[in-house]
């Protein structure tokens, strides 16, 4: 059973889960980290909630309009049907500038028939913490918390306003629309522009996919998660590790985040992805973004920011809301962003390295970067030997965890790369003399001949599915008997019906009960790489039909009912998805990728 069943759209400003009977129950104004206008995902009672309500006769199905991020929902009877198109603007300007508002368009269109509907508005604007204001015009319908009375929501629809109120039965007999809008507007609102603002719209989104990497396999499953991917990143190159808060990882347990914000580790992953797809594009505003948050400042690093770049992410409880299915607490901010992980590094230097080699800027942007590669190297140099909370964040003791170590030689390894392609011999044996030192260390004392694999820590034997990633990032050879081994060991101790676990020993939290989505990618790559790809495929393949209806994937997946959890959708699964499937897709024979 999957009951994370959301459709996304977004405009790479802010974003809105659609559910699969077309009630948008979460979207944040004016931006993907502001408080939230409808949020019934976490609190069904108090969250608030815009959608139809038709009677028994009809059913329900949903579906991206092709190539988009444009949503369709078809509610269609025996006699009547209508659909409905939801979509954020998003399109360049006659003045080529991105023109991404604040709003929300959603479409209806008569099929056949004479559809009936009432309209279920009800706004509860500022995480809900307050009662709301209504204020009727004869142009709009103003909402505001009254606690907040300067964030305010306009909804504009060619249906009378005071038939939404009151929640009058409406019979469709044309095109309709409903704008619902961060800020008043200043030209005229009618179905005209509506339909001018979807035309565009789509052909942005078909543009964007045409300029696209095509594939002979999986290529809709790759085109879906590089939707999402793009629709999750910010317009000023940060990206999202996920677009909602407070999504548990297990039914009522408390290990219940808030992701809208821009992991250095995840928006690198999911940057390289987009950069290998062919959208270099997001890799040029990602590195402005970087070098605008820390590196302008000379502050301290840290594993995460705002998307626009906050430093400050102090976590808070809203105790108000129930969370979802009652799996409180709510939270907005993230305790993590004073943490260190020593491996954050590692990934942002890979993609520093393959900018340079693929892209290389102006000189001054090389110099630039030249002088934040330095400043990671410092960092990294000073800092691998330290122990950290790790990949996962655990937020207990620090400990010297392997994956740690593997991706500060990753980091060191890169700078190497860089410094001998722009001529600096003396870094290269700098760093290359710490680069071997993490290798030396690493062999001796994370590698457990008792377990005949490398552990999750120095001073245990767990093991833990980060330990994968020693391979594809160039630490270890595929047909080492050592990493051929861990596989082994890891896929025997983590995989479980069917999924894996992050690692199965106790954190702070107790123990982890559900699967991490990603961590079924990363074995299923290792196990391509080693020579078992006929086994690889069949997994893939399988994990596959554990996407929601519409093949998005959460953070995690529930063991026995595979039913998705965490918070949603996870940048983190896509972008592992995309990797996974493009191993497939290039070994395909028939054709290699073409680029229209």
């Amino acid at each position: 059973m999957n009951n994370l069943n959301y459709g996304v759209i977004g405009n790479c400003r802010t974003a809105a889960l659609i559910s699969e009977t077309g009630n948008i129950e979460w979207l944040c104004l004016p931006d993907f980290d502001s408080p939230s206008v409808f949020a019934s995902l976490l609190d069904r009672e108090k969250g608030g909630n815009f959608g139809f309500e038709v009677d028994e006769s009809y059913q329900i199905s949903q579906s991206y309009m092709p190539h988009t991020n444009i949503l369709q929902t078809r509610f269609y009877s025996e006699t009547d049907e209508f659909v409905v198109l939801d979509f954020m603007p998003c399109y360049r300007s006659r003045d080529n500038e991105h023109y991404l508002p604040a709003e929300l368009y959603r479409y209806i269109h008569p099929v056949k028939g004479a559809p009936r509907f009432k309209v279920d508005y009800n706004p509860a604007p500022n995480y809900a913490r307050g009662k709301v204001v209504y204020n009727m015009t004869s142009q709009y319908l103003e909402t505001y918390c009254c606690f907040e009375n300067k964030d305010r929501q306009y909804l504009y629809s060619s249906i009378p306003l005071m038939h939404i109120v009151e929640q009058k039965e409406i019979v469709l007999e044309k095109d309709e629309f409903f704008l619902l809008s961060y800020n008043e507007k200043v030209i005229p609102i009618d179905i005209e522009r509506e339909k001018l603002e979807y035309c565009r719209t789509l052909v942005y989104w078909l543009n964007w996919t045409n300029r696209t990497k095509k594939y002979t396999l999986y290529n809709e499953v790759i085109e879906r998660s590089l939707l999402i991917l793009k629709l999750m990143s910010y317009y000023n190159g940060a990206v999202l590790a996920a677009l909602t808060t407070s999504l548990p990882e297990t039914i009522g347990d408390v290990r219940n985040w808030d992701y809208r914000f821009c992991w250095l580790r995840d928006a690198s992953m999911s940057i390289e992805t987009l950069f290998q797809i062919g959208h270099a594009g997001a890799a040029k505003r990602f590195m402005r973004f970087i070098q605008s948050t820390f590196v302008a400042r000379h502050e301290s690093y840290q594993i995460m920011y705002g998307i626009r770049g906050e430093r400050l992410l102090t976590e808070t409880i809203l105790s108000h809301l129930s969370g979802y299915k009652n799996s409180g607490p709510v939270r907005i901010g993230n305790d993590a962003y004073h943490q260190r992980q020593n491996d954050s590094f590692g990934y942002l230097m890979d993609l520093i390295y393959q900018y340079y080699r693929l892209m290389p800027g102006t000189l001054d942007e090389i110099e630039d970067m030249w002088e934040m590669v330095k400043s990671i190297l410092s960092m990294v140099t000073d800092d691998w030997r330290k122990p950290d909370k790790g990949i996962w964040e655990i937020r207990g003791e620090s400990r010297h965890f392997v994956s740690s170590k593997v991706m500060c030689w990753v980091a060191l390894d890169r700078g190497v790369r860089i410094a001998s392609l722009l001529d600096k011999p003396g870094y290269c044996e700098l760093w290359q003399k710490e680069a071997d030192e993490i290798r030396k260390d690493v062999f001796e004392q994370g590698w457990k001949e008792e377990i005949q694999s490398f552990s999750q820590t120095y001073d245990n034997l767990a093991l833990d599915s980060s330990l994968l990633l020693m391979e594809p990032y160039g630490f270890i050879q595929a047909d080492d008997v050592r990493y051929i081994k861990t596989v082994d060991a890891v896929k025997k101790a983590l995989f479980h019906k069917g999924l894996m676990y992050r690692y199965n020993s106790a954190d702070d939290f107790g123990m982890p009960s559900s699967a991490f989505t990603i961590c079924t990618f990363w074995l299923i790559q290792a196990l391509f790489v080693t020579g078992r790809k006929d086994e690889a495929r069949l997994l893939f393949d399988e994990i596959l039909k554990y996407s929601n209806h519409l093949g998005l994937f959460s953070e995690d997946i529930d063991f026995d009912t595979k039913e998705q959890l965490g918070n949603f959708p996870q940048a983190y699964s896509h972008l592992a998805l995309v990797k996974t499937a493009i191993l497939f897709a290039e070994e395909d024979k028939r054709l290699p990728f073409f680029r229209p």
